[in-house]
């Protein structure tokens, strides 16, 4: 992933929990340079300019202004999506499945922090293209989450103010700043 100037998914999200009869399913899109991003899913876009956190909620005509914390090892943001998983967990390859004419190469995660909520992860990596094309997350609370790419764009042209927050388009929206 490294490779591209920068690169936007179009993505699903589901979280599954079959013992609580726990089913939500949302689809995003995410926009990554470096580490910039601009995520939007669950009506919320949030907009990270490698210095400030800006969370647009239109629902509440609300702007939340924060630091990112990515000091915590437990959280997998946009920023670290790609090469979260080179540090913090051991690793061995698993199954390989077939999906649309693809071969998926499984990839089981375990994290060595012992109180992790995490059981394990399973990177799926497409052989051919070499890039991810799914990661299912399964805690120790029975929730499995899937995130699955299903449109994969890069080095597409951006204006250079795409990252930037312009206060200007949130007129009437309460700016709450917490740091």
């Amino acid at each position: 992933m490294e490779i591209y100037k920068n690169f936007q998914i179009d993505f699903k999200y589901v979280l599954v929990n079959e013992i609580e009869n726990i089913r939500q399913e949302t689809s995003g899109k995410i926009i990554i340079e470096k580490n910039k991003y601009i995520l939007d899913i669950l009506g919320v876009k949030r907009i990270y300019d490698g210095n400030r956190l800006y969370t647009i909620s239109p629902e509440d005509r609300e702007v939340t202004i924060s630091k990112l914390n990515e000091e915590d090892e437990n959280t997998i943001s946009p920023s670290n999506l790609f090469n979260f998983f080179e540090e913090g967990y051991n690793y061995n390859l698993d199954i390989v499945q077939i999906k649309s004419g693809r071969k998926i190469q499984y990839i089981k995660l375990f994290p060595i922090d012992s109180e992790s909520e995490i059981k394990y992860l399973l990177l799926g990596i497409d052989t051919k293209t070499k890039q991810i094309d799914n990661l299912i997350e399964i805690g120790y609370n029975d929730t499995k989450t899937i995130l699955s790419v299903i449109n994969f764009e890069s080095d597409i042209s951006l204006p250079e103010s795409n990252f930037n927050f312009d206060e200007s388009k949130y007129n009437g929206y309460y700016i709450n700043n917490i740091d």
